[in-house]
């Protein structure tokens, strides 16, 4: 019975390595490569073009989404006509890599975040505290009403 686990432990570890492997295989074989392609075709174009947008607009989906799917698509195609896998760890440093450089400024929603104007925020703090200061009147009064009835 204790062989028999034995094996099997065995089988999973070398199961294990052998997925380990193909993983690192599969990223060698496209790995400099196939990152230095990217860079060279895909990222290059795509600096010129968000060279041609006013950084102000890098953070407007509306005006950079079709240079990004245009960034996107061509590392889709330099990986297939490399016989590379996609997407892939390469890949996902280089976008991570453009995130930084062009787009670590902006919120999810692509707006810049800032407090709202004064007209907007003031309601939002002056009137709970004037709801505290009325509850805790109205628990004083009403206290101090009850003291008399028995």
């Amino acid at each position: 019975m204790g062989s028999q686990t034995g094996a099997a432990l065995q089988k999973q570890t070398l199961l294990w390595f052998i997925i380990a492997v193909s993983q690192c295989v599969s990223a060698l074989a496209c790995g400099p490569q196939y990152e230095l392609a990217i860079e060279a075709f895909c990222l290059a174009k795509f600096r010129l073009d968000m060279q041609e947008l006013d950084q102000g607009q890098w953070c407007s989906w509306e005006d950079t989404v079709e240079l990004y799917g245009e960034l996107t698509n061509c590392t889709t195609l330099v990986a297939d006509k490399m016989k590379c896998y996609w997407p892939n760890r390469l890949v996902d440093e280089f976008f991570i890599r453009v995130h930084r450089e062009y787009f670590h400024d902006c919120s999810l929603s692509g707006r810049l975040l800032r407090d709202p104007p004064n007209r907007i925020l003031g309601p939002f703090i002056i009137v709970p505290i004037l709801v505290t200061l009325l509850m805790t009147a109205l628990v004083v009064w009403r206290s101090k009403r009850s003291e008399g009835i028995v």
